[in-house]
């Protein structure tokens, strides 16, 4: 079942900014810098390496954001950080 705040697109902006697409409609772009400062863990370690975030893909599956390495971020989450609420 496809929620409104599956993601359907990702393009890579630069840095650590995404461009998102979501089923509901919405497009926004964010911002993960702060999120990927400090202590991220092992999976999301990779990310700070620009080149590897700029891999970001969509799982049309999951209906989120993944990265080759299996790093994925819940697309609630990501939904609420595009409404400003996160």
């Amino acid at each position: 079942m496809t929620a409104e705040y599956d993601i359907s697109k990702v393009e890579h902006l630069g840095g650590y900014r995404l461009r998102l697409t979501f089923v509901g409609g919405l497009v926004a772009e964010i911002d993960l810098a702060t999120k990927l400062g400090g202590d991220v863990g092992p999976m999301f370690e990779p990310l700070r390496d620009e080149t590897s975030f700029a891999r970001a893909t969509v799982d049309e599956e999951l209906g989120t954001v993944v990265w080759p390495n299996g790093a994925d971020l819940a697309s609630d989450v990501l939904y609420q950080e595009a409404m400003g609420s996160a």
